[in-house]
């Protein structure tokens, strides 16, 4: 477990946790983040307890987290800190061999803001973790489509949440398009509203459902059955 102080404190960089228990890798990701100025590594982990300790005492805006590690894996880490109020503003991003691996859906569960693949190119990880600290959407909605499609299935009944009785008829239109994968902008143009109007609608419902960003409103969509895999087809 290792540890680095921020540097400049007039700067505000986005500061990141390493967490994967192949030092190559961590090295690898160190590399492509070091050059860049508004991003700053803070610390590395080598399994999920070093992540939640570090996550704790460093407070981190991103953990990179690995799932596959020794002892405390990347699943049971990402529960850990998101179960934790103090860590509130701290997003965990799954990295994963495969783009499809059997924990991703369980990872998004437990409060993930999204997934990586290990081999994904340098300046699309840079980009996710600048999205991400913004606190806007991590997944592609490409990928959101595909991915929670493939995992929706895994939910055996939809619970008809009575949160969504919050919502206007507009809101529950939105969330579905956001279910969908759609972005702002393209729901915008679906319900003939401004951009600023159709991410107003997203942060409010986010706000009135409790939901720490746009990646777990997708999972509730599903698991509300406000929407099913295809429904768009």
């Amino acid at each position: 477990m290792t540890t680095t102080r921020p540097g400049d404190p007039d700067v505000r960089r986005v500061r990141v946790l390493l967490a994967d228990d192949q030092m190559l890798v961590r090295a690898g990701f160190r590399s492509i983040l070091a050059d860049e100025e508004d991003i700053e590594v803070v610390g590395e982990a080598g399994n999920g307890a070093e992540a939640v300790a570090l996550a704790e005492e460093l407070r981190p805006d991103i953990v990179l987290m690995d799932i596959r590690m020794p002892g405390t894996d990347g699943l049971a880490a990402t529960e850990r800190i998101v179960g934790d109020e103090r860590l509130a503003g701290v997003r965990v991003v799954i990295l994963t061999t495969f783009d499809v691996d059997d924990y991703v859906y369980g990872a998004l569960r437990a409060g993930a803001s999204g997934f990586l693949v290990k081999d994904t190119e340098p300046m699309e990880l840079l980009h996710a973790i600048r999205v991400c600290a913004r606190g806007d959407a991590l997944i592609a909605p490409t990928i959101t489509r595909r991915l929670i499609a493939e995992f929706a299935g895994r939910v055996k009944q939809p619970d008809p949440s009575p949160r969504l009785n919050a919502l206007t008829e507009r809101e529950r239109e939105v969330m579905g398009l956001v279910g969908a994968g759609l972005t702002n902008d393209e729901i915008a143009r679906r319900l003939v509203l401004s951009p600023a109007t159709a991410k107003t609608h997203v942060s409010r419902i986010m706000t009135k459902l409790a939901v720490r960003d746009r990646a777990q409103l997708v999972i509730l969509a599903y698991e509300t059955g406000m929407i099913t895999p295809g429904w768009m087809s």
